[in-house]
């Protein structure tokens, strides 16, 4: 008999090992299934150029495909909008959504390797949690991600990244979110006293 070797991410064995027993504790749930988790992170760029530069699009769409790991999907406008010359219908930007072994992968790269490279970085937002648990992050260029090669860039671009958890409330995402690594603004702060 072979045994099939399985891949499982750092990040997730970490999670499922460390992060979770220390969360279930720390926010005295009653059971571990209700301790928080990361359920899909979203990667949305929008390309308003699209509109009069098809090459824009098909350039957005492949420095996210090599950010995400995963093919993104061309995101068309929902209504018309005369001052902006928006027909319903056209091309407007890229979208991915990764899910399972791809988004603690993605994750981890972003914890570890892309934030850090952010110029003048102090931290993230904890305020940017739209209080169901949820927190959205935006990164001005696409450069920090070691994935995207500088020579090859036209134009740079910034990105949304929103990471859904299962958390009910801003708090329980928060140290979620803490655990996992991501630095927020004044977390020294507290750490020091």
């Amino acid at each position: 008999m072979s045994t099939v070797e399985t891949y499982v991410p750092r990040l997730k064995q970490r999670f499922e090992e460390e992060i979770r027993p220390a969360l279930h504790s720390e926010l005295g749930l009653d059971s571990v299934m209700r301790v928080p988790q990361v359920a899909k992170i979203t990667l949305n760029m929008g390309v308003g150029e699209a509109k009069t530069d098809a090459k824009a699009l098909d350039a957005a769409i492949e420095e996210l495909t090599l950010i995400a790991g995963q093919r993104a999907q061309v995101r068309k406008a929902r209504k018309s909008i005369a001052s902006f010359k928006l027909r319903e219908g056209m091309a407007v930007g890229a979208r991915v959504t990764l899910r399972g072994a791809r988004m603690y992968e993605f994750l981890d790269r972003l914890v570890s390797i892309a934030l850090p490279r952010i110029r003048d970085f102090r931290g993230l937002n904890p305020r940017s949690m739209d209080g169901r648990g949820n927190f959205s992050l935006g990164i001005r260029e696409q450069l920090i991600f070691p994935e995207i090669n500088y020579d090859d860039i036209q134009q740079v671009r910034g990105l949304d990244v929103i990471i859904t958890t299962s958390a009910k409330t801003d708090e329980h995402g928060l140290a979620l979110l803490r655990a996992l690594g991501l630095p927020f603004a004044g977390e020294d702060d507290r750490r020091d006293q």
